[in-house]
């Protein structure tokens, strides 16, 4: 038994399934008991267990679809489509892969990601989120992005979907976990003092990270760390939470799993491979691991599923036989002339998993106490034992570092630095030195493995036979005697330029769904069952009092600094372009280019009293002329930065309630459409920040800039755009409180959803319905009730 009384894990089995090393396992849905691996060998395999007698697993089925190594894995639940769930793989080579459980090659590969993709998880409706040393993490959804999670600063290693709908958890190299709801980050998680490598809920409430600074912490989703955890002495790459939704595992590179019951580490498992990179609990508890050596185990509290005394021997022995570098760091500081000798393993350890290092003769030898066996076990002979290497010893931009490399780029050119350490990662540090020179991510391998290679002494490998070299060939670091310098020559076509790539298509202009008049009142709506939505002509704001507008305008250029007064010419021509757009008879004539151009110039008032040019210009963009003039091609994004400078969160209210009012009406005219499509990630996002003002006019206008979006995009199939509509309206929902405004959003989320399979079921994961059910009961006024019902009834 362990220190808590538990049973104690023990090898069931070893299975040599990968040529490189294991990077992620995932348990299957189907076939029950199974579970996948990924590896470096570019390769994914589906294990099954063997029959009841024999404790293997045999290899039902290989995927493959990777052109680098495979990094994560995770299953998709079933669905009608796929009752056996899929599996999606994350690799080097920047892409998912997803494959059916059938079939060697991927059913479909999601492209987006511009670097690795280490992590996976999945989520209820088919939902799957992945991140990326991109720094961002994105969801997707029926093989599309749905929306990309921006706000790390470094690699996300580690990402989770929370079982309370609409919530996501991302983990970085930045040492910070993010918390995310409807696409937008709700909280920042500080503690960790080094890359957060996993993550793993424990229920609605809380989940696990684990991280480079060798802690494990639990945290509650409201902000809070509850407890740290630690044991390990290395990094930490991954965790698995046991069904009971309370004890855990844990894997790192100090070649350990170790299992967590009731809060303290209850058994370390020493393995013999440097890396423990991965891990999975299967349905019956059984444990699986994944390691640098390329061999998967799995270890189980059952007896009758234990492996034979022989292959438990045969374990021990090749653990004894490993080799441990000190430059790791997993042993502490080691003296040589301190140690003690043999004797010392008489006397009991006091906790399980303890290490102790004694002398034989010039041999250091490790040990770990088992406490279910009482005795002292050998975990491996220590190398290079003086530890003499571990006081850093080159200097590189004022810090130490245990090795500095020279990488030879051009020919006759000046080389570049690399400094490293041994705790680093070599694939993240060749990531970063490639990002930081501005090389081609192509130079990935060859840079890491060569990082690999000269730092041989922390690669771990069997032992040579007796008296030979436990190092093979001449991987053992010896300074000075490597080739210390990597050179790699380019042609100038190889240099990596960010954003030289072929140009995406530009957005095309949208066919006019608008039918004119959209003066927005329920009469207008179409008289069919459903009044309410999908609404898709423009709603404008029309209401329009040209003398109380001219009249504060002269008020207020009265009292303007002199450099900004209007003379009576520029006050005139203003007064005319407000009519000709508000004539109710046709008599007017049209704004003259002159007259737009002065509005133009106008609306760059001070921002204190600018108010009424930014009227003028609300009523005067839904003139067809004004609207190709402010909206066309060349003059168009000049119109949306200055509206969008105008909605700075910190700006004045006024103005940026006219800015968002200019804007839907924008949507009355082609070239406005067009324009507004062409900028709306920037348009919506901004718009976006302004829910959290407390103006029910803003919350309105902003209600009614998501629904003429939506309007837009109704029947047509960009996915990104319509995810963005959702999340905006749902994050809206929850500040607004204004009827009006939140009737216009419940249209926009309608119509957004509206004969549209996908965005439904994005909907549905976002957990909109539970957002708006609240409203289904409003009887003042009732449209907001009706209005919700229908829109519940289309998300059930």
């Amino acid at each position: 038994l362990t220190s808590t009384g538990q049973r104690c894990s023990l090898l069931q089995c070893s299975i040599p399934g990968h040529e490189m090393d294991v990077r992620g396992l995932a348990a299957t849905v189907f076939p029950e008991g199974a579970f996948v691996s990924v590896s470096r060998d570019r390769t994914g395999r589906v294990w099954v267990p063997n029959s009841s007698s024999d404790k293997g697993f045999t290899e039902m089925h290989s995927m493959s679809g990777h052109s680098n190594f495979v990094s994560c894995v995770c299953i998709i639940a079933p669905s009608e489509t796929y009752p056996r769930g899929l599996v999606a793989t994350g690799g080097n080579d920047n892409n998912i892969c997803v494959f059916s459980l059938d079939r060697p090659q991927p059913l479909f590969t999601l492209k987006g990601h511009k670097n690795t993709v280490c992590t996976l998880s999945s989520g209820k409706f088919g939902t799957l989120l992945s991140g990326s040393w991109d720094t961002t993490a994105k969801v997707w959804l029926n093989e599309k992005c749905m929306m990309t999670l921006q706000g790390h600063t470094a690699a996300v290693w580690a990402v989770a979907i929370l079982p309370e709908q609409g919530l996501m958890l991302s983990g970085s190299a930045d040492k910070t976990i993010k918390l995310w709801k409807a696409g937008r980050c709700e909280k920042t998680f500080t503690g960790h003092e080094d890359c957060v490598r996993d993550l793993a809920v424990i229920s609605n409430t809380e989940f696990f990270s684990c991280s480079n600074d060798t802690s494990i912490r639990r945290w509650l989703v409201t902000g809070e760390c509850v407890q740290v955890y630690y044991s390990h002495t290395n990094f930490i790459y991954s965790l698995a939470v046991f069904p009971n939704s309370q004890d855990f595992i844990s894997t790192g590179e100090d070649r350990s799993l170790r299992i967590w019951r009731q809060g303290e580490c209850s058994q370390t498992i020493r393995l013999p491979a440097q890396s423990v990179w991965c891990c999975c609990i299967l349905p019956n508890g059984d444990i699986v691991v994944g390691a640098s050596d390329g061999i998967i185990r799995v270890f189980t509290e059952a007896e009758d599923r234990m492996a034979s005394a022989e292959d438990l021997q045969a374990f021990e022995d090749e653990l004894s036989k490993a080799t441990i570098d000190p430059k790791t760091g997993d042993l502490g500081d080691i003296k040589l002339e301190d140690l003690p000798g043999r004797e010392h393993l008489n006397e009991p350890g006091n906790r399980d998993g303890q290490t102790r290092l004694i002398k034989d003769g010039q041999k250091v030898e490790a040990y770990q106490w088992s406490v279910s066996d009482g005795r002292w076990m050998k975990i491996g002979d220590v190398v290079g034992g003086s530890n003499q290497q571990t006081s850093k010893s080159v200097m590189y931009e004022g810090k130490e570092y245990d090795y500095v490399f020279s990488i030879d780029v051009n020919e006759g050119g000046p080389s570049m630095k690399l400094p490293y350490n041994v705790t680093d990662d070599p694939w993240l540090t060749a990531h970063n030195f490639l990002q930081k020179n501005d090389l081609s991510p192509m130079f990935l391998d060859q840079v890491a493995n060569f990082i690999i290679e000269n730092t041989k002494g922390h690669v771990v490998g069997p032992a040579q036979p007796a008296g030979g070299d436990p190092f093979t060939g001449g991987a053992r670091y010896i300074p000075g005697s490597s080739s210390d310098t990597l050179c790699f020559f380019f042609t100038g076509t190889g240099r990596y330029i960010p954003g030289s790539g072929p140009n995406p298509g530009a957005p095309v202009g949208v066919a006019d769904p608008f039918t004119g008049g959209g003066a927005y009142s329920s009469a207008a709506l179409r008289q069919t069952t459903n009044i309410y939505f999908p609404k898709t002509d423009g709603v404008t704001f029309e209401q329009a009092n040209s003398s109380q507008i001219i009249a504060k305008l002269k008020e207020l250029n009265g009292g303007a600094p002199q450099e900004h007064k209007l003379s009576e010419e520029v006050l005139e021509s203003l007064e005319r372009l407000l009519l000709s757009v508000c004539g109710l008879n046709s008599s007017e004539p049209a704004p003259t280019i002159q007259q737009i151009n002065l509005l133009w110039k106008a609306s760059h008032w001070p921002e204190d009293i600018v108010f009424p040019v930014l009227d003028i210009m609300r009523l005067a963009v839904r003139h067809p002329q004004v609207n190709e003039s402010l909206c066309g091609e060349a003059e168009g994004v000049q119109l949306c930065n200055h509206l969008l400078n105008l909605m700075r969160p910190e700006g004045r209210p006024a103005n940026q309630m006219l800015a968002l009012r200019t804007l839907c009406n924008c949507f009355s005219g082609r070239h406005g459409r067009a324009l507004l499509m062409a900028q709306r990630e920037t348009v919506l996002s901004r718009a976006a920040d302004l829910a959290t003002v407390c103006n029910k006019n803003i919350h309105i206008a902003l209600a009614t800039l998501v629904l003429n979006y939506a309007g837009c995009l109704h029947l047509q199939p960009d996915l990104e755009a319509k995810a963005q509509c959702l999340s905006v309206a749902s994050r809206a929902l929850e500040t607004v409180q204004d009827k009006e405004a939140v009737f216009r959003l419940l249209v926009a989320l309608g119509t957004t959803v509206a004969s549209d399979q996908t965005a439904q079921d994005l909907a549905r994961s976002l957990g909109v319905s539970s957002q708006i059910s609240k409203y289904s009961s409003v009887s003042d006024p009732s449209k907001v009730g009706e209005c919700c019902q229908l829109l519940l009834k289309e998300l059930q």
